[in-house]
């Protein structure tokens, strides 16, 4: 391995994405299902599915499911790559692969639905 690389951490960016995910999920993903599991099926607001899938196929469309999908998705990644570095159970290479693969597979599917809707 070459100097240029030697003590190269990806730890910050799992962090990063972990803080972030955080984030949403204590706002946007409790704010996402009152509004569409409970406030619209109630009837309390009116969606219009025609508006709401011009709206979803925008950029802000794509943001809101970056915010409520991809970053909360390695938000748990991070938890349980940690939990079970804590229980004993992982925290080798394969529990990286797995946790963040799975996470970044939730998050690809997602932004491939977002990409074909």
């Amino acid at each position: 391995m070459s100097q240029r690389w030697q003590g190269l951490h990806l730890e910050p960016l799992w962090w990063g994405l972990f803080s972030a995910g955080g984030v949403c999920f204590a706002v946007f993903v409790p704010a996402a299902a009152l509004v569409f599991g409970v406030l619209a099926p109630l009837g309390v607001i009116e969606l219009n599915y025609l508006k709401l899938h011009v709206w979803y196929g925008s950029w802000w469309g794509l943001m809101f499911t970056g915010t409520v999908i991809c970053l909360p998705a390695f938000h748990a990644a991070h938890r349980i790559r940690h939990g079970l570095h804590d229980l004993k159970v992982g925290g080798g290479c394969w529990s990286i692969l797995i946790c963040y693969g799975i996470a970044a597979i939730v998050s690809v599917s997602a932004l491939w639905v977002w990409f074909n809707a």
